[in-house]
């Protein structure tokens, strides 16, 4: 996989860091991009109260919502205070395991101090940095090595967005539709005009994903994202739909934070079969939940993704090739904290050889906590040593 990496602080996101990362895309021959929001934005609304991350990261993800081009990753507001480039970097050349160097975007008004950056001459070898076009239209000569990307100089700032919602004037062609919707649903900015409603999202992943983002946590919702898209890479991979691995993993925690008991009611009602341990653990009910929500809320009767879906904890014996795939996924995607022998398995090796290495340590987990494992993934271990064998 071909990485880009672009950073900033997203407040908000408008239309010019969308067609940047659609232009470094299109000319670094990348298959994905990165967005990498910067922990604390130092701009205030009037009254003092700060633009969350929460409400940075929304309108990001509103924006880029089952477009598989795109990922988030949050490792400079997990890590807090100041963050510097060569962190990031590092951080994630380690779980993202790029095919060669990756794309470092940033601005021509950024690249000319760039030697003066932290670890500049390692970020060199760590990275391609390709500049964009931003106050400077004019080809510049800059004393590092350096890629070009020959975009148009879009006149478009985070910050003077802000001060036209601050001042009521025009400022909605300037950022994403989604984006809007949040800004005006939540007066971010200073803004006091209409909060109409925006019109719904056009596909049912839209929906779904929408969905997930306005129910779940941050975090949860993220790595949904992280699994919808390592689900839809390694779709690919194994000749799956790579569309149907990123509804069954933009949807898998559909129901993560809905309440035991109504857990179990959504699951009972539904005719499906519950364990003892999912009776007394009725946490691990969310994915059977999630495939209720999915069929009954978003008419999927793709019976593929709600199996993936609903066995997504615990596994199969039986589990079919798409099942597979979410189950691996939702165990390995970037934000996990796993090591890369694993993370290189999912480039290299059979789907049932990575199904195995993943199940073993994820039930090898389950027991160093002291807690039961279930039935199912006892027998899928068994099943995939005997064939291995």
């Amino acid at each position: 996989m071909k990485l880009g990496i672009l950073g900033g602080s997203f407040a908000p996101v408008h239309n010019g860091h969308i067609f940047l990362a659609e232009k470094a895309i299109a000319e670094l021959k990348l298959d994905r991009v990165v967005f990498v929001p910067a922990y604390r934005s130092p701009f205030k609304l009037d009254e003092g109260i700060e633009i969350t991350a929460k409400d940075r990261i929304d309108m990001l993800a509103a924006s880029i919502v089952g477009d598989y081009r795109f990922d988030i990753d949050i490792c400079e507001i997990r890590r807090e205070g100041i963050s510097y480039t060569i962190n990031t970097l590092e951080d994630i050349l380690e779980r993202y395991l790029p095919d060669g160097k990756p794309a470092l975007i940033i601005g021509d008004d950024l690249a000319t101090d760039f030697l003066k950056w932290r670890e500049s001459n390692t970020i060199l070898r760590l990275a391609d940095v390709a500049i964009a076009h931003r106050v400077n239209s004019k080809m510049v000569d800059y004393p590092f090595a350096h890629i070009i990307i020959k975009n148009e100089t879009l006149n478009i700032s985070s910050h003077e967005i802000r001060r036209r919602i601050g001042e009521g004037g025009d400022w909605q062609g300037l950022v994403p539709p989604e984006a809007v919707a949040i800004i005006k649903e939540r007066k971010l900015y200073g803004y006091n005009g209409d909060s109409r409603p925006e019109p719904p999202p056009d596909s049912v992943i839209q929906r779904i994903e929408t969905a997930a983002r306005e129910t779940l946590s941050t975090e949860r919702f993220l790595h949904s994202r992280h699994t919808a898209i390592h689900a839809y890479d390694l779709c690919r991979r194994f000749g799956l739909d790579p569309m149907d691995g990123y509804l069954a993993g933009i949807g898998h925690d559909l129901a993560k934070q809905i309440e035991n008991k109504q857990m179990l009611n959504i699951v009972k009602t539904a005719g499906m079969d519950i364990s003892a341990l999912e009776m007394d653990k009725p946490n691990l009910l969310h994915g059977k939940a999630a495939a209720v929500l999915l069929r009954e809320r978003f008419s999927i009767h793709n019976e593929d993704v709600l199996e993936a879906v609903a066995i997504h904890t615990s596994g199969s014996e039986n589990m079919g090739q798409l099942a597979k795939v979410i189950f691996i996924a939702d165990k390995t995607e970037a934000s996990r904290n796993i090591d890369s022998a694993l993370r290189r398995m999912c480039m290299e090796d059979t789907l049932d050889n990575i199904l195995l290495a993943v199940l073993e340590k994820s039930i090898a987990k389950v027991k160093a906590k002291g807690m039961d494992v279930s039935d199912d993934s006892l027998r899928l271990l068994k099943k995939l040593k005997e064939r291995k064998n």
